[in-house]
């Protein structure tokens, strides 16, 4: 039986790429463990592991939040002022993406916290 560990709290940030510390600032998957993997009693850990972990979803989501109203609004600015429908498409299509990231976010904090 193989139990993949997690360690959130090590300092793998000074020699992690940066592509790494990118994903790790916008997605939070890393800082959760895996509930449908080991016995009765690690899944119930790792479930109340993961309840503690959910503490940082709202910064995510502040993350998220400030991602949308950036790409909305350049979005906007390359629509109205510069007549780009392209680039303005890109930028509504990264909206988009990242408003359904958010609500990912908003599921994942809730089902943590009534769950």
């Amino acid at each position: 039986m193989h139990v993949r560990r997690y360690t959130t709290s090590e300092s793998s940030g000074r020699d992690a790429g940066f592509h790494v510390l990118l994903y790790r600032y916008f997605f939070f998957d890393w800082l959760f463990r895996d509930v449908n993997a080991g016995s009765f009693l690690e899944r119930a850990a790792a479930w109340r592991f993961n309840q503690e972990m959910r503490r940082h979803l709202p910064i995510y989501l502040r993350r998220w939040t400030i991602l949308i109203v950036f790409s909305y609004t350049v979005g906007a600015l390359f629509e109205n002022w510069l007549a780009l429908a392209s680039a303005a498409a890109f930028f509504y299509c990264v909206t988009s993406v990242s408003l359904a990231m958010a609500m990912l976010i908003v599921r994942s904090w809730l089902g943590l916290r009534f769950g």
